[in-house]
């Protein structure tokens, strides 16, 4: 049972690592040029916060599908919800780093947000762990949205094309 665990916790984990490509470029030359809040976490603080979120979401990821028996027809939804909220993170890098699109960045940011609360809504029967593993995700992803809904407000002129 290692295996699974392992790669399910993983997951999450590696699919940050070819998001971080395209950030690291633009967090040196496009992103300095953002009117920022002066709330906003430092950058060194992204890295570290998203490794231990994608590590616990993967976790529970793993939890949920333990309890299920594997990828059984009861896992569709909750399982299917993880991998929906997994993409859209995942898609929201390149629309806000890579496309440097902030207003669809943050549309896309709140239906991220609503995805990993239907997953937490979904978890909840099979594993209350699992669903707490989520809940600093889901805190960290609203303060997310508001930093993009700063940043877009604060540079729609300039910035967004």
């Amino acid at each position: 049972m290692w295996l699974p665990m392992l790669g399910m916790t993983s997951l999450p984990v590696v699919g940050g690592l070819f998001g971080r490509y395209i950030v690291s470029k633009e967090v040196k030359t496009w992103y300095p040029t953002l009117k920022k809040p002066s709330w906003r976490p430092p950058n060194a603080a992204f890295g570290v916060v998203w490794t231990c979120l994608y590590t616990g979401m993967g976790y529970g990821s793993y939890l949920v599908w333990k309890e299920l028996g594997g990828f059984t027809e009861d896992a569709l939804v909750p399982l299917g919800l993880y991998g929906l909220q997994l993409s859209l993170n995942w898609a929201w890098i390149v629309i806000f780093f890579g496309a440097h699109k902030l207003k669809l960045a943050l549309m896309e940011i709140v239906l991220l947000t609503g995805a990993v609360g239907a997953t937490m809504v979904s978890w909840y029967p099979i594993s209350q762990t699992a669903t707490l593993l989520m809940a600093p995700y889901l805190t960290w992803l609203c303060l997310a949205t508001s930093l993009n809904y700063c940043i877009w407000r604060d540079n729609r002129e300039e910035k967004e094309e």
